[in-house]
């Protein structure tokens, strides 16, 4: 792509994302999320594939409607209420129909069908955007309307995202596909906190997008969007690969590492609000994402030879890694000494 291109794309990124999550109006909201949409689109069919022209369209398909939705329902509630400010959602149809078109938005299930088939057909770095940086405007939107959003329908939402993300990634072998589900499974956990603690549903975005990004990018440095590929990285760059493994199992959420600070707050925090039920299921879903989380880390960092490679052997490159890579790496791993300032800032 002309790199003049990709730098108007990356500022109409940039400006969309600002412009929603400073705006008190919904028109003006409405319209950073239609730059965002438009900024994304090039990025996704830039390869010209038919697969990665099949995710453009169908990106654009599920956008156009969740933009749809949420127009019509700021108008609905400007007619019950008089006033478009994004804070004064007083209307009850119009907080389902929001709650609605944002989860179209995130991804979060039922409307998740389109998340893994458009990132299936994007590059990793467009993937990485698609999964950190395009969710950041639909959150804040959740986080200025936290207090008005529909309770029942939210949680609800938030347990069958949990449930999907786990169940649907378990068969999987496409790496993208893997951390698609992986997505929707942690929405799902942002969702369910955002009614009762919006900072602690932002908190956990933040550590979601860093865990995120660091297994993206290492992805990207060892070339590997498949299973069968990732067992033999471990002959080109060992220490990158016993990285990622510890990367996947803080993204799992186990203990001592970085992944586990969110769910245990938002364990916490849903005991507080007298929901037992909701946290252990949730808890227990959590079991189905380590799953594949489990044989990703393994497949990374594999000791026995593939028995199936019909391609030779790459042994150790002299390629640079990216120093954003270390960096995330660690900040996806030991940051979980921070958790008693955590209660102080919320």
């Amino acid at each position: 792509m002309n790199p003049q291109a990709k730098l108007i794309f990356t500022i109409s990124l940039l400006m969309g994302s600002t412009i929603t999550m400073s705006s008190n109006h919904w028109i003006t909201a409405w319209a950073g999320l239609e730059i965002n949409t438009l900024a994304i689109l090039p990025l996704i069919a830039k390869s010209h594939h038919p697969r990665a022209i099949e995710a453009a369209t169908k990106y654009f398909l599920t956008q156009a409607t969740a933009s749809t939705l949420l127009l019509f329902s700021s108008m609905t509630n400007a007619w019950h209420t008089g006033q478009w400010d994004i804070t004064q959602l007083t209307c009850p149809a119009s907080s389902m129909i929001l709650t609605s078109a944002i989860a179209m938005k995130l991804g979060l299930a039922p409307f998740h069908f389109w998340f893994p088939e458009v990132l299936q057909g994007c590059s990793l770095i467009t993937g990485l955007l698609l999964s950190t940086a395009m969710k950041l405007p639909p959150m804040a939107l959740f986080f200025m309307t936290s207090q008005s959003l529909n309770p029942t329908l939210l949680v609800t939402m938030a347990i069958i995202s949990a449930a999907l993300g786990g169940w649907t990634g378990l068969n999987q072998t496409q790496t993208r596909k893997i951390l698609a589900f992986s997505s929707i499974s942690h929405l799902g956990w942002m969702s369910i906190i955002m009614i009762y603690s919006p900072k602690l549903a932002m908190l956990n975005f933040y550590l979601y997008t860093i865990m995120t990004a660091a297994v993206f990018l290492t992805l990207n440095s060892i070339n590997t969007l498949n299973l069968s590929t990732l067992m033999t990285t471990w002959t080109k760059t060992p220490a990158l690969s016993a990285a990622l493994m510890i990367t996947l199992l803080s993204l799992a959420g186990l203990p001592p590492l970085t992944g586990f600070l969110p769910k245990w707050l938002i364990i916490q925090e849903l005991t507080k609000q007298e929901m037992i039920p909701a946290a252990t299921i949730m808890a227990l879903l959590s079991l189905l994402s380590l799953f594949f989380y489990l044989r990703l880390a393994y497949c990374a960092t594999i000791t026995l030879p593939p028995h199936t490679t019909n391609h030779m052997k790459q042994w150790h490159t002299s390629k640079p890694i990216n120093a954003t890579v270390a960096i995330l790496v660690i900040t996806s791993t030991m940051l979980l000494p921070l958790a008693p300032m955590i209660p102080t800032i919320l």
